[in-house]
């Protein structure tokens, strides 16, 4: 067995943290690095600083909005991009999946939902189920598989920093909540970070308007690495690397990593 390693990361603009992205692969070098909100068509992705560093680009992105993109040392095969399933006329990029030394990875960027009972709220519940119709049309709960990035929704209390306060807003509501157990329950998904961290005050996301939030842990856990139990019971470690949350110019958010034996 090998080891396989894999990262999920909430850019917030891939350009604007081209270098964050490309000095934390040549530091931890990653098999594969999901990104999302990338926040760039697809003709102005910059593929050449990652070439530069030996790795391989996958994406699929809008102007200005979403984005999403698998950076990764192999070239990867069975590259899908969006759901495909007709249900919108034109396709919002949050959705890119691939195959990596044989491991399947499905990479999102989920709706944040605005407010409760607005449009986008309703948007991003039904999102969620047509995530599961793809999964289910082309993966098994019996092989292995990752589903990562930016889930935006904090599964427990534990998963925020105020959970009296936050609890029924957009990202910490019942609704969503219940949304993402429904998928990861049919599914078999493990979190993987859970497996091995259960400690509080464990953050991915940091608001910007929130004066000091790092130092202040006033952080939300959104962004995770999902894996079939096949697979979870081949991991290794996962852990938040929070360093380049407090970097200048940074993203709101940070890397997660998990380490697999495949």
């Amino acid at each position: 067995m090998a080891n396989f390693k894999i990262a999920t990361f909430n850019a917030n603009s891939i350009r604007a943290r081209l270098g964050i992205i490309t000095d934390w692969l040549g530091r931890e070098a990653p098999d594969v690095l999901c990104v999302q909100e990338t926040k760039v068509q697809d003709k102005d992705f910059p593929v050449e600083p990652f070439a530069q560093i030996g790795y391989h680009c996958e994406y699929f992105g809008q102007k200005s909005y979403n984005g999403v993109a698998i950076i990764t040392k192999e070239p990867p095969a069975d590259v899908r991009k969006g759901f495909g399933d007709g249900a919108e006329t034109q396709e919002q990029a949050r959705l890119i999946a691939a195959t990596v030394r044989g491991v399947p990875v499905v990479n999102t960027y989920v709706p944040q939902g605005f407010e409760p009972g607005s449009e986008k709220f309703a948007f991003k519940l039904e999102w969620f189920k047509r995530l599961r119709a793809y999964l289910e049309k082309y993966y098994s709960p019996d092989t292995p598989l990752i589903w990562t990035g930016d889930i935006n929704v904090a599964p427990e209390d534990r998963d925020v920093y105020d959970p009296a306060k936050l609890r029924g807003h957009c990202g910490f509501h019942p609704d969503e909540q219940a949304a993402l157990a429904a998928l990861t329950e049919a599914f078999g998904f493990v979190d993987v970070f859970r497996k091995y961290v259960d400690e509080p005050e464990q953050y991915t996301f940091w608001d910007f308007r929130l004066p000091r939030s790092v130092q202040r842990k006033l952080g939300w856990r959104i962004d995770h690495i999902f894996a079939t139990k096949t697979l979870a019971a081949r991991s290794a470690h996962c852990f938040i690397d929070i360093e380049p949350r407090k970097l200048p110019k940074p993203s709101d958010h940070t890397f997660l990593v998990a380490q697999f034996d495949v």
